[in-house]
Parts: C-alpha cells; sequence; structure tokens
C-alpha cells in the first residue's frame, strides 16, 4: 500500500461526509453517492445534515461525483451506506450489495475495501468479499482485502466527532489492519484500536446500540409503572442520578437509524444460530410500543372527569428521531401522530429542523411551518427536545392552548420551568 493513498468514500450521509472531509485534510479523497441531489449540495458547500459546516464544506479539497468511474484507480474503499430493516425487521443488505457492485467494477488489484456500515458479524467476508470478487473478477485475499471499521456518528453531536473518537479497525490481514490504524489514526485524536478480526470488529459495532436499546427499554418500561403510580419517571431519575454508578438514560421515543435498527441485526444473527434473543427483542419491543403508550396517557390525562371525545386539536411539537438534528429516519413521533389520529383526534405537528419535502415523502405529513398564527388546541405536545422548543415562555405555550388545554412534556422539556398557574402540565 502506497504512503499516501488514494481514498474513495461509498455514500455521503451523516457518516460519510464527515469522514470524506476529515479523510480529505491529509489524502486524496473522491467521494461517491447515488443521489444527484445529495451531490449538487454538497458542490454548493451545503450539507443538508449539519454535520459538516458549510464554511468547511466550503474549503474542502475532496472531489464529489455521482458518476461510479470516477472512482477507478483508488488504493482505499471506505463503503458508509445505509444497511436498514424490511417491513419484517429483517436485515436489508440492499444498499451494501449495491455499493460492492459499484466498487468491484472499477477497483484493481491491490486495493482494500473497508466496511463502515453496522452489519452482523460475518456479511463482510461472507456476503461482501464474494459479491466484490464476481463483480471484479478478481481474488478475495489475494488480489484485493477486506477491512471494517464501525461508524461511531452521533448526529448532533459536536463533541464526539469523527475526529476525536477512537476508530475500531480490522483487516484481513494483519498487515491490512496496521495500514488502517495508520489511516484512520491520522485523522483522529482518539487513534484506532485494532480488533481481534473482521467478526469481532463488526460484533463491536452491533451490541453497541443494543445495549443502549435495552437500556432505554427499561427506563420505558419503569416509566410506563410509575405512570400507574402517578410519578413522573423524570422525577424518579432525577433522585437517582444523585448515585455515583447510576446509569443515567432518559426515556421517551426511540427511532433513528441506529438504536432502532440495529439490534434487529443482532436478533436476526443470534436466529440463524438456532438461538432466541430474549432480551434483545423484549427491549426493542417495548420502546417500539411506546408512542402508543404515551398516547394513551395522553389521552386518560385529557379524559379525566370529561366524557370520551373523538374531536381533540393536538399540536405535536417535533418530529426528527433527536434533537437539534434534522434526520427523520424511523422516527417514532410518526407512530405517536397515527394513534392520534385513530381515534379521530386532528394532529398538526411542527419541526424547525425537519425537511418539509421529506417530511412529506417518507410519511406523507405537511409540517406547520409557522406557529405564530397558532392557537385552540386541546394539547401541545413536546416530542422532541430542540432548543427553539426549549426556549418558548409559558405564555407562548399558553397562547396554543385552549383553557384548560393540557401541556404533555414527554422529554421532560419544560421541567422546572414557570408556567401560568392556569397552565394543566403533564410530564411523562
Amino acid at each position: 500500500m502506497k504512503t499516501n493513498p488514494k481514498i474513495a468514500v461509498i455514500g455521503l450521509g451523516y457518516v460519510g461526509l464527515p469522514l470524506a472531509v476529515a479523510l480529505s485534510r491529509r489524502y486524496g479523497v473522491t467521494g461517491f453517492d447515488i443521489d444527484p441531489r445529495r451531490i449538487e449540495e454538497i458542490g454548493a458547500g451545503h450539507d443538508r445534515t449539519g454535520e459538516v459546516e458549510d464554511g468547511i464544506l466550503r474549503s474542502v479539497t475532496a472531489s464529489f461525483t455521482t458518476k461510479p468511474k470516477d472512482l477507478a484507480g483508488a488504493d482505499i474503499y471506505m463503503v458508509t451506506v445505509p444497511t436498514p430493516v424490511t417491513a419484517d425487521n429483517l436485515p436489508d443488505l440492499s444498499p451494501v450489495r449495491a455499493a460492492c457492485r459499484t466498487v468491484g467494477e472499477v477497483m484493481a488489484k491491490g486495493a482494500v475495501v473497508v466496511f463502515e456500515s453496522t452489519v452482523y458479524p460475518g456479511v463482510t467476508e461472507d456476503i461482501c468479499g464474494p459479491l466484490l470478487a464476481e463483480a471484479s473478477g478478481l481474488v478475495c485475499g489475494r488480489d484485493f482485502f477486506l477491512g471494517y471499521s464501525p461508524e461511531r456518528i452521533n448526529p448532533g453531536d459536536r463533541e464526539h466527532t469523527v475526529e476525536r473518537i477512537t476508530k475500531v479497525v480490522a483487516g484481513q490481514t494483519p498487515e491490512v489492519a496496521k495500514m488502517l490504524a495508520g489511516v484512520y489514526g491520522s485523522i483522529t485524536t482518539g487513534g484506532a484500536f485494532i480488533a481481534r478480526d473482521i467478526k469481532t470488529a463488526e460484533a463491536s459495532k452491533v451490541i453497541e446500540n443494543a445495549q443502549r436499546d435495552i437500556n432505554i427499554a427499561f427506563i420505558n418500561e419503569i416509566a410506563t409503572i410509575f405512570s400507574g403510580l402517578g410519578l413522573s419517571v423524570h422525577d424518579v431519575l432525577e433522585a437517582s442520578a444523585t448515585k455515583w454508578n447510576f446509569l443515567n438514560f432518559k426515556p421517551g421515543l426511540v427511532g433513528g437509524h441506529c438504536i432502532g435498527v440495529d439490534p434487529f441485526y443482532l436478533a436476526h444473527c443470534a436466529k440463524q444460530l438456532g438461538l432466541n434473543p430474549k432480551v434483545i427483542l423484549a427491549g426493542r419491543e417495548i420502546n417500539d410500543l411506546m408512542a402508543g403508550f404515551v398516547a394513551e396517557e395522553i389521552l386518560r390525562q385529557l379524559g379525566k372527569g370529561d366524557a370520551p371525545r373523538s374531536d381533540l386539536r393536538f399540536l405535536i411539537l417535533g418530529l426528527t428521531f433527536k434533537e437539534d438534528v434534522p434526520d427523520l429516519r424511523n422516527t417514532k413521533v410518526v407512530d405517536l401522530a397515527a394513534r392520534l389520529r385513530q381515534d379521530g383526534h386532528e394532529v398538526d405537528i411542527h419541526d424547525p429542523m425537519a425537511d418539509p419535502l421529506e417530511a412529506r415523502a417518507l410519511y406523507g405529513l405537511d409540517l406547520l411551518t409557522s406557529l405564530s398564527d397558532r392557537g385552540g388546541y386541546d394539547c401541545v405536545i413536546g416530542a422532541v427536545p430542540h432548543s427553539a422548543y426549549a426556549s418558548l415562555t409559558g405564555d407562548a405555550l399558553t397562547h396554543l392552548l385552549k383553557p384548560n388545554g393540557l401541556l404533555a412534556d414527554i422529554k421532560g422539556l419544560w421541567r422546572g420551568r414557570e408556567r401560568p398557574a392556569h397552565l394543566r402540565y403533564w410530564q411523562l
């Protein structure tokens, strides 16, 4: 391998673009994506994901393309395409397979292909390797080599960026692993950790998000228990967090491309071995049912002392899966809205971070463009704790509600805030 290798990054989303930008400071980089709109906006110096600041993007030396032929001549190919699940929650490897065909058709002898996409152990060597060999006509392990370095991008996180985290790397041979450790280690202050082998690195990634999913599921389950006791889980967690070794996970709607998806990859792997991944799937079930529980609890709060109604007006604040990011993938807020609409209620949604065109394309939802002319809602639901919502005053929130309306706070966004005495308030 050359001392100054040419690198191609396949997939320029939340993971690929920051990686390409970081690498371009030391290496010649070509970024590839199948979406012409994405390449056009990157070329104009704008990243719709918000992961790379526009000023930084405009100064990047990397080239970006939708043409596979522009990838020819690279020494290292880094694949950062998404790994979603099907409607049946089975691994959907079609983006990875497509990336293998694209790379295989242009790579030459001596190339190293590194996968960053989250997969279950064995995918890189048992699926990707043969696909690359078929598309290229080359022999895996002789003419080209495989590597794996799991992505650890946390959308919206400005502290744990690709330039600061520890990168786990693994290679088909010790030499490949050492080379990848050098490349990745040169762009991050966190250094590189060489895993024992590729399957070990794949496994390390898939359990990271599964672990987080299970921890949040526990908090969500106790939230349902405490709700029946008339307690707020946020109040309970505030007290418990004073213990030095308490893991302070927060309740809520667990969506996004990683935590809401990766456990199914691990579960699929377990089932292939004839094992029943009870804890993993139980956590997923609890978190997937949380939107329904929240909707039922809000309706119960609204129905106290009143006859059941089917003509309530709701305003949901936030649609993205996480605060202060524009990512709409696998957001569970849509499940909350669907549950409320199921009973015939009117539901409006507002989110200053979300792309209205994407919201319509993905979920058929029309977002409110402003809150200034809105009011008369029976309930306002704080679903996503965007900074814009945290700054809303008690008077502004009251203005959105009918007299005796309910402010429902899923994430504890307005805990401890001064509110008008007449404002009804419920927190999860």
